[in-house]
């Protein structure tokens, strides 16, 4: 199954309130965290080569994930995949995978190596098959050299 990605510019409050919600039951805290940094203006993924992006099915959102400055890398060509999430129901239908290509997309250009950090074994093969690297401690989980 295909999402539509596309950016979201606005609050994401309303339009990733289900997610929001579905994390939350999961003891999942970071789309909370997500609109409460919105809504204060210390993140609005609004810095050069920054994006968040939403996939939607039928005009409902299903996913989100974002792309900022990594903050923790202290060089200004690192990038950091952010907030990745796709709804219960519609994991296992590529749309995770649409999402970080879109990032990877969005990165290329702008940043010259991507961080993130997960715990999540599914999320680290899907970075994995996309050649995100395993680092072991830190503030990284996984590191992608991107292309010049």
């Amino acid at each position: 199954m295909s999402a539509r990605i596309g950016r979201l510019s606005g609050a994401p409050t309303a339009a990733l309130a289900a997610l929001t919600a579905e994390s939350e039951t999961l003891g999942l805290g970071f789309l909370r965290r997500l609109a409460d940094e919105w809504a204060s203006g210390r993140n609005r993924f609004d810095a050069p080569g920054e994006v968040l992006l939403i996939a939607t099915i039928d005009g409902v959102a299903v996913g989100v994930c974002g792309l900022n400055v990594d903050p923790y890398a202290g060089r200004p060509g690192d990038g950091r995949v952010r907030h990745l999430y796709v709804l219960r129901s519609h994991r296992r239908l590529g749309i995770g995978r649409q999402l970080l290509e879109a990032v990877l997309d969005a990165a290329r250009g702008r940043f010259d190596r991507l961080h993130l950090r997960t715990g999540n074994p599914a999320a680290a093969r899907l970075y994995e098959q996309l050649g995100f690297h395993p680092v072991a401690g830190g503030d990284d989980s996984h590191v992608l050299e991107l292309d010049a």
